[in-house]
């Protein structure tokens, strides 16, 4: 349930929220697609992916100099999560 909680937290802002959706429509995709997507310094893309990630919903690598970034695939409440965010959310 905590983890939960911590995911609906998590997607509360819009910008984390649209961040994720990003996420799910190109997996493993690089930090600096997401900086030039939504046009923010790289401190505050870091600093909201961090949370997404805390929050367990998604995954990083590292590949040379940046982060790729993926959706987590380990829960079942995620994949309601990722389906009502497909569902329900557009992007720009």
């Amino acid at each position: 349930m905590k983890q939960l909680v911590k995911a609906f937290k998590a997607l509360s802002d819009e910008t984390r929220l649209k961040i994720y959706k990003l996420i799910l429509d190109k997996p493993d995709i690089c930090v600096c697609e997401i900086i030039k997507t939504f046009k923010m310094t790289q401190t505050r893309i870091s600093r909201n992916l961090a949370t997404l990630k805390n929050a367990g919903l998604v995954e990083a690598r590292r590949e040379g100099i940046w982060m790729h970034y993926t959706a987590s695939k380990d829960n079942a409440p995620a994949a309601d999560i990722k389906a009502a965010v497909n569902k329900y959310v557009r992007l720009l």
